[in-house]
């Protein structure tokens, strides 16, 4: 089964690395660049007997090692 992870700075997180990109787009003429945040992307394969078996292995390592709960949010998606 693949995996993509997806993982983002909370809202109310300030996210100093977006900040530095949107001030370097808008010095690169991009002055519609607005509330930009960096995040992390993650795919890979996982063995699991079901779906419901994958989900509970990939909430678990997202809580883990993926992200840190205390400021990143976390999604997946799952392809048989």
């Amino acid at each position: 089964m693949k995996v993509k992870v997806i993982v983002t700075t909370k809202a109310n997180v300030l996210d100093p690395q977006g900040a530095a990109v949107e001030r370097a787009m808008h010095s690169m003429g991009y002055e519609g660049v607005e509330h930009m945040r960096i995040g992390k992307y993650m795919e890979f394969e996982l063995s699991a007997a079901t779906e419901a078996e994958a989900k509970e292995q990939v909430e678990r390592m997202c809580k883990v090692l993926l992200s840190n709960p205390v400021v990143e949010d976390y999604r997946y998606e799952l392809e048989a």
